[in-house]
């Protein structure tokens, strides 16, 4: 596994950054056939699979695709929409950025501190969770292929 090469407070959202980083480029390195994961469940072997539960593949392909915006920035709005939408935007999102557009500016209804502190612990509750997916994946993958130390 990969060590982090810089060293931040632990609560720091660049230590939660690295830490992800670093846990996926680790499962990557680990999962040498990720075809394998296909219609495998993230839960133990034997525990009732949820009907709509992704399987480890998707996993896998959505915490890589994440490390990379994650390392190397967001995507222009108009490929994140192509993206996720099927280039289709949402109806109360266009609603809000013509209102914006009108408006010249844009007026928050939170002061910027809550949003900036609503915002931040969001993301990094997020990227801790996905680093424990990325790591269970890995465990999963592992004990699937034998690999299980």
């Amino acid at each position: 596994m990969q060590m982090l090469t810089k060293r931040y407070p632990n609560n720091c959202l660049l230590t939660v950054m690295d830490r992800y980083s670093a846990v996926v480029r680790n499962m990557e390195q680990v999962v040498m056939i990720p075809s394998l994961l296909r219609d495998v469940q993230l839960g133990e072997p034997g525990d009732q699979a949820q009907e709509a539960a992704p399987d480890l593949y998707t996993y896998f392909t959505m915490l890589k695709t994440v490390r990379v915006e994650v390392e190397h920035g967001m995507l222009p709005k108009e490929e994140w929409q192509a993206k996720v939408g099927g280039g289709q935007t949402n109806k109360a999102e266009n609603e809000v950025t013509e209102r914006v557009e009108a408006q010249g500016e844009w007026v928050p209804e939170l002061d910027l501190e809550a949003q900036f502190y609503l915002h931040f612990s969001n993301l990094h509750h997020i990227l801790s969770h996905l680093t424990l997916k990325a790591q269970e994946v890995t465990r999963r993958y592992q004990e699937m292929t034998g690999q299980v130390l």
